[in-house]
C-alpha cells in the first residue's frame, strides 16, 4: 500500500520531505498584513477555513470541536461520516501522552477531502503555510470517501499524525532522520504502537501483517525496515519508551539554532543526520549497542554508499552524552592502575575492557584491591549507568565489590556507585547498573576493592551509559 503524504521542509535543512507535493515553511507570511488575524484564530476553532496551500483552494467548514479536534470537510465530504471525530481524538490524545505537547494549542485540525486531492499531508504549529496549527489534510479521489472508518481510512490519516510527530516533538522542527527513513519508515512503526496503545489489535495485526514484508531500496535493495530494524528495536527495548527516547535523545544532543518562522522564534535543528548518527541514537534510545541489528537489517552502507561504522565512531565522539554498552567512543582514554604483561593492545590488555566484544578480555596478574580502570573523556560527561561483563573463565577471577567515582581535575573523586558481594553466575554475563547523577565528569574511575579470590583479576567489558 501506498500512502501519499508531505512533510513541510526547513527553512534550513533544505531537504524535500514529500512523496506527493513540497512547499517551505512561513516565507509566504512574513509580510502578510493578516498574519496578526490568523494567530489570533489560534486559540479558536473558526466555521470555516480557507485553504491556501499548494493547489488546495476549498473553502472548508467545520463539522466538529472539542478539546482534542477540530473536524473540517470540504463540501463534498458525507456529513453522516462521524468515526474522525472519537478515532482522531483517541490518536492524537495518545500521541500527546507519549511524546509530549506540541505547542500551546491543545487540537489537532483534521481536514479531509472527497473526490480531490489523493493523499496526505501534514503541518505543525510551527509553520505558517497551515495558519501555524497541526493538521492533517487528507483527500481522496472516491466520491465515497472515508465511509468506511476501517483499514486504509485509519491507516492514512494516523500516517499523517506521525510526521507532526517527527517533525515537532519536544519544540524542535524539522526530522534529522528523514533523509534515511524517508516518508513512511517511521510511520510503519509509528502506527503499529498507535493501534497497540489504543487497544486496537485487530487492527495492530492487520497492519503486522501489510508491512511486515515490505520492501525498500534504501539504503540497499531488499531492506525489510519494519521486520529487520523497527520491529526488533521496538519488542526487545522497551516498545512505546524506546520511540520517545529517541525524540528526547534528539532534542537534547542533536545541533539546532533559533530561527524566525514568521510570527516568533523557534528551534530547529541545522541539519539532517548520516547514518552513523541513526544508528548511535537509537543504541542510545535502547540503551543497548544496536551496531549489529543495523548492519543486519542494511549492511555497512549507507544510501550514498559510505560506510556508515566509520560515521558511527564519529558519532560517538561528536556525540558523548548518548550512552549505552558499547558507546565509548575510540577518542576516550581507557588507563589501568596495573596493565596485563603484554600492554593496553595485547591479546588480554586493558583494551579490551572497551572494545565492544563480549569474548574478549582484560586480565592482570597479581590483583590487589586499590586496583582501578578509569575512562578519560575529552570534555566533561554526564553518565547514569554502567554495566560490566565476566570472563570467559575461572570465576574466582570475577569482580565482586567495587565503587564508582567520578572526578574534573583527575585528582579529587565523588562517589557515585558502591556495589558489594556481587556475583556473575555464568560466563561472559553481563550486568547492568545505574545510579543517580546530574553532575558531568571528565574522569570516571572504577576501584575494584574485591575479587572472588584469586590473586588474578579479569574483566571481559565495562561499557557506560547514560
Amino acid at each position: 500500500m501506498k500512502i501519499k503524504t508531505t512533510f513541510l521542509s526547513a527553512l534550513l535543512l533544505g531537504a524535500v520531505m514529500s512523496c506527493s507535493k513540497q512547499t517551505q515553511i512561513t516565507d509566504q507570511f512574513k509580510n502578510d498584513p493578516q498574519k496578526n488575524s490568523k494567530l489570533a484564530t489560534q486559540a479558536d476553532t473558526p466555521l470555516t477555513w480557507q485553504e491556501h496551500w499548494f493547489e488546495h483552494n476549498q473553502l472548508l467548514n467545520r463539522v466538529f470541536s472539542d478539546t482534542s479536534v477540530a473536524v473540517y470537510y470540504d463540501n463534498d465530504v458525507d456529513r453522516s461520516i462521524t468515526w474522525p471525530y472519537t478515532y482522531l481524538a483517541q490518536v492524537w490524545n495518545y500521541t500527546k501522552k507519549t511524546y509530549g505537547s506540541f505547542g500551546a494549542e491543545t487540537r489537532l485540525y483534521v481536514i479531509l477531502h472527497t473526490a480531490k486531492y489523493s493523499g496526505g499531508h501534514p503541518s505543525t504549529y510551527m509553520d505558517g503555510s497551515h495558519d501555524y496549527r497541526n493538521v492533517i489534510d487528507c483527500g481522496s479521489n472516491s466520491t465515497t470517501a472515508w465511509t468506511a472508518g476501517t483499514g486504509n481510512d485509519l491507516d492514512l490519516t494516523t500516517h499523517e499524525v506521525g510526521h507532526i510527530v517527527e517533525g515537532a516533538s519536544k519544540n524542535v522542527h524539522n526530522s534529522p532522520a528523514f533523509g534515511i527513513w524517508h516518508d513512511s519508515k517511521w510511520m510503519e512503526m509509528y502506527i503499529y504502537d498507535v493501534y497497540l496503545g489504543l487497544g486496537r489489535t485487530s487492527d495492530a495485526q492487520r497492519w503486522y501483517n501489510l508491512v511486515l514484508n515490505n520492501s525498500d531500496t534504501y539504503p540497499r535493495a531488499n531492506t525489510h525496515w519494519f521486520k529487520d530494524w523497527f520491529y526488533p528495536l521496538y519488542t526487545q527495548y522497551g516498545k512505546t519508551a524506546v520511540l520517545n527516547k529517541y525524540f528526547t535523545l534528539l532534542a537534547a544532543n542533536f545541533p539546532k539554532h533559533t530561527v524566525s518562522n514568521g510570527v516568533t522564534n523557534i528551534s530547529e535543528y541545522t541539519r539532517g543526520m548520516n547514518f552513523g548518527e541513526f544508528v548511535h541514537f537509537w543504541s542510545g534510545a535502547a540503551g543497548a549497542d544496536l551496531k549489529q541489528l543495523a548492519l543486519t537489517a542494511f549492511g555497512n552502507k549507507d544510501e550514498q554508499g559510505n560506510d556508515w561504522t566509520v560515521q558511527l565512531e564519529q558519532a560517538k565522539a561528536t556525540f558523548p552524552n548518548v550512552t549505552y554498552p558499547g558507546s565509548t567512543p575510540t577518542t576516550v582514554t581507557l588507563t589501568v592502575s596495573k596493565e596485563n604483561s603484554g600492554g593496553p593492545g595485547a591479546a588480554e590488555g586493558s583494551l579490551k575492557m572497551i572494545d565492544g566484544n563480549l569474548t574478549s578480555k582484560f586480565f592482570v596478574a597479581g590483583y590487589d584491591t586499590g586496583f582501578w580502570a578509569q575512562l578519560t573523556y575529552p570534555s566533561a560527561v554526564v553518565l547514569k549507568g554502567y554495566a560490566l561483563t565476566s570472563g570467559n573463565d575461572a570465576p574466582d577471577r570475577d569482580p565482586k565489590s567495587w565503587k564508582l567515582m567520578g572526578s574534573n581535575d583527575g585528582s579529587n573523586f565523588t562517589q557515585l556507585d558502591v556495589r558489594t558481594n556481587e556475583s556473575f553466575p555464568s560466563r561472559n554475563q553481563t550486568k547492568s547498573y545505574t545510579f543517580t547523577n546530574s553532575t558531568a565528569y571528565k574522569y570516571y574511575r572504577l576501584y575494584i576493592t574485591a575479587n572472588n579470590g584469586s590473586p588474578d583479576f579479569q574483566l571481559s567489558e565495562w561499557a557506560v551509559s547514560q
